[in-house]
């Protein structure tokens, strides 16, 4: 079974490491300790943790089916006389957006600007990720 040290859990869960000793703390997220006394989550643990973390309402969100909302920084806008390209950093994920240049000025989207890129697609394009998790 594949175990995370802390710092891994929080990259996956994009939190930092404090929260998640926080909810381990509290009883939140279960956690373990090796023979080194470093606390590991399982696998099956965090992926239980993030889907009802993910099923919390979130007061932030309009009622949408779009389910996957990225908070980020605007770090790119480039405007012609129709169309505009906006780039999102949200954590360690870039967003690109083209959209017309009137939704943009409307937005009043700009470089420092927060926005929330709301992702809906219906092809959704998964590869295996290398995992630095442990194995037991």
């Amino acid at each position: 079974m594949t175990s995370f040290r802390i710092g891994e859990a929080a990259e996956l869960l994009g939190v930092s490491a404090d929260t998640v000793r926080r909810w381990i703390d509290t009883g939140r997220l279960a956690a373990s300790r090796d023979d080194h006394g470093h606390r590991l989550v399982e696998g099956a643990d965090l992926a239980a943790y993030a889907r009802r973390r993910a099923a919390e309402p979130d007061d932030r969100a309009e009622l949408s089916s779009a389910r996957n909302r990225l908070r980020g920084i605007v770090v790119g806008v480039v405007k012609d006389t129709v169309m505009a390209q906006v780039d999102i950093q949200a954590g360690p994920f870039r967003v690109v957006s083209l959209m017309s240049r009137e939704a943009v000025d409307e937005l009043g989207l700009r470089v420092g600007s927060v926005a929330v890129a709301v992702i809906k697609s219906t092809t959704v394009v998964v590869e295996q990720a290398t995992t630095r998790g442990r194995h037991a």
